[in-house]
Parts: C-alpha cells; sequence; structure tokens
C-alpha cells in the first residue's frame, strides 16, 4: 500500500499542473452555478479554478489523506468531498457537469457510468490517457464499444486539449487528451 514517503508516480498518482488545470476549466466553458464532479479530484488542482468559475463542485477523492486536506483547503467554498470510490459513486438526480483527470485504470468504468441510461450529464471534459480518448472518439467507436450505439444517439464526443506529459508531475509515461463529451440538443 502506498505510503506517503513513496513518489508519488511510484503508484501511478500523476497530479496536473495548475497552469495545464486552469487550460482544461477555461476549454470547458462551466458557468457560475453549474453543479460539477470533479472525479479524482487529488488536491484540487482542477477544483480551485472550478471554484473560481463560480461552480458548485463536488469532489470525489478514494486516498483520506487526500480527501481530508481537500476539506480543509475548500472549507469555506461551494465544494462538497466525497470519499468514495468512483465505481461506488451515486451520480446527481439533476443536470450536472464532469470536469475531471481521473485516474487513468477506472477510465472505461467511469465513461460507461457517466453514459448510462437515465443518467443527467449535460457535458463532461476529461483528462485521460490519448489512446483511451482516440479509441472513444473514432469513426468506429460505437462499433467496438458496449453500449455506444445507445450513447451515440444522445451524446458528441470528441478530443479536446492535447496535454503533454510535462503537464503532469511526475510525467506519466503515456500522452493525454480531454475527452470531450457534450449531450446532443
Amino acid at each position: 500500500m502506498p505510503g506517503s514517503g513513496q513518489a508519488r508516480g511510484a503508484w501511478g498518482w500523476h497530479p496536473l499542473d495548475s497552469r495545464w488545470a486552469q487550460r482544461v476549466v477555461d476549454a470547458a466553458g462551466v458557468e457560475p452555478g453549474d453543479l460539477v464532479l470533479d472525479v479524482g479530484a487529488g488536491l484540487g488542482a482542477l477544483t480551485a479554478p472550478l471554484v473560481r468559475a463560480g461552480a458548485q463542485v463536488v469532489a470525489v477523492e478514494l486516498h483520506p489523506g487526500r480527501a481530508d486536506r481537500l476539506r480543509r483547503r475548500f472549507a469555506d467554498d461551494p465544494v462538497t468531498v466525497v470519499r468514495a470510490d468512483a465505481g461506488d459513486l451515486r451520480l446527481p438526480s439533476r443536470p450536472f457537469r464532469v470536469v475531471s483527470s481521473p485516474p487513468y485504470g477506472i477510465s472505461t468504468a467511469l465513461l460507461k457510468r457517466l453514459l448510462a441510461p437515465g443518467t443527467r450529464l449535460v457535458a463532461a471534459d476529461l483528462v485521460l490517457q490519448r489512446q483511451v480518448v482516440n479509441r472513444w472518439t473514432g469513426h468506429q467507436a460505437p462499433a467496438r464499444i458496449s453500449g455506444a450505439v445507445r450513447w451515440s444517439r444522445y451524446y458528441d464526443l470528441s478530443i479536446g486539449l492535447r496535454l503533454p506529459r510535462k503537464a503532469f508531475t511526475p510525467p506519466p509515461h503515456v500522452d493525454s487528451a480531454v475527452l470531450t463529451i457534450r449531450k446532443r440538443p
């Protein structure tokens, strides 16, 4: 089990640089009052610019130490910290957005959950492994991903910002990009 003395990269945590986090939030077009989930919030790299944009943020973080630090850091802001595994997270019953840099290992499960029938998802901007983004946005995506025909009727998926490895500390061994999801009118 990872301890606080281990290097972040040794157990797969690659926090997003604050300048890149601001770029991701700016590109997402978050409006004041939007309900936004930050899944895998870490120490709040995306949470802080979301708060500055006027969002009501639900910061989801499984790691107990990071969840406690988030609670202290954003105690006076419109942030609710939820210590939960993304797979067990109950999605909001009202329209919501997602702007997050989730652990790459949960990408597919999180996407399927967000795009499941009955979801109130309006938009998502997810920093993911570029290979995953390419797979979900490629012209053959509906044929290759279970349930994709159903969600492709309701959502448009595209590639947003491309993030260099140096946008993270420590840099991961894979390239990243933002998967942009928008509900069709």
